[in-house]
């Protein structure tokens, strides 16, 4: 059938992406040359001060959750977390630095499946050198309050990509859920108006009647939310909206069940994180694999 067809090409599709990802970045890493070289290190200068304080406050003895969240603005009961991540400063010097590789001629991969502008932050080699210090020594601590049962203290691999929104290109995103137990949502700049988020029921628990909540953006502060939170973006009305967003991944909780099927992982090797499954020494790889992932 049509339908067979259409499934097989993506499955396809998919089990060439990685092999893509991994040339590109070859490419990216030999020949590109870097408008702001320095962003692709994380400093602790790149921090917005009250993002400092809050993870001084998770680290400190006694911590716990009603101690953060005096800290952050929370959204109903969603469990949605907004708090400031990065400077202005360096959030106008990251975009500047995406802009002058977007109109690189280097290779360019889709951010996912869903967005069709933006890039790959590890095809622009910022795993190693800013994301993973930034989830590891930053975030977890705070998402070890915000999200215990979701692995929010061993979240050990990400996907991060930046999203563009303009007038001519992508405009919207319709309802999904992501592929991670926690997502942050940095938005970077530029000038826009609307384009604000919505968030419906968490997947794993939705209602006859789903309830809406919307949120906007505001520079250089980020959102925190359970991956599986229902959510969308309204249309933007004008100018340019960049979003930095960090699939964050805990293998000790996905690797009992995948979160985009709801079934037991087969796995297969993959380059660098993958989807954030792992697998237990000893353990046969079996000769199936499950393309359930959203990018």
């Amino acid at each position: 059938s049509v339908v067979s067809l259409q499934i097989e090409a993506e499955v396809q599709r998919r089990k060439q992406l990685i092999h893509q990802s991994v040339e590109r970045r070859a490419i990216i890493s030999k020949c590109y040359k870097p408008k702001h070289p320095e962003v692709y290190t994380l400093q602790d200068s790149f921090l917005a001060p009250e993002f400092l304080e809050i993870v001084r406050f998770c680290t400190s003895p006694g911590a716990d959750l009603q101690g953060l969240l005096r800290y952050l603005e929370s959204f109903s009961d969603k469990r949605i977390y907004r708090l400031p991540v990065f400077t202005e400063e360096f959030c106008q010097a990251f975009v500047d630095e995406l802009e002058n590789f977007e109109q690189s001629d280097m290779p360019k991969g889709r951010p996912n499946t869903m967005n069709n502008y933006g890039v790959l932050l590890n095809e622009l080699g910022m795993d190693e050198s800013f994301l993973t210090p930034l989830r590891e020594r930053f975030l977890r601590p705070i998402t070890a309050l915000l999200y215990p049962e979701l692995g929010g203290a061993c979240l050990d691999s990400h996907k991060a990509f930046v999203v563009k929104y303009s007038l001519h290109e992508d405009l919207d995103l319709s309802s999904h859920y992501d592929n991670a137990e926690v997502t942050l949502n940095v938005s970077l700049g530029k000038e826009f108006t609307e384009g604000n988020l919505y968030f419906g029921d968490f997947n794993q628990d939705p209602s006859p009647v789903p309830q809406y909540i919307e949120v906007e953006h505001v520079g250089a502060r980020g959102l925190l939310h359970r991956g599986g939170q229902i959510h969308g973006a309204l249309p933007i009305a004008s100018g340019e909206r960049w979003n930095l967003i960090l699939w964050m991944r805990s293998s000790a909780i996905r690797n009992q069940l995948c979160p985009m099927c709801n079934r037991k992982p087969q796995l297969v090797e993959a380059e660098g994180f993958g989807d954030g499954f792992t697998e237990a020494p000893g353990e046969e790889v079996p000769q199936t694999v499950n393309l359930c992932a959203l990018g």
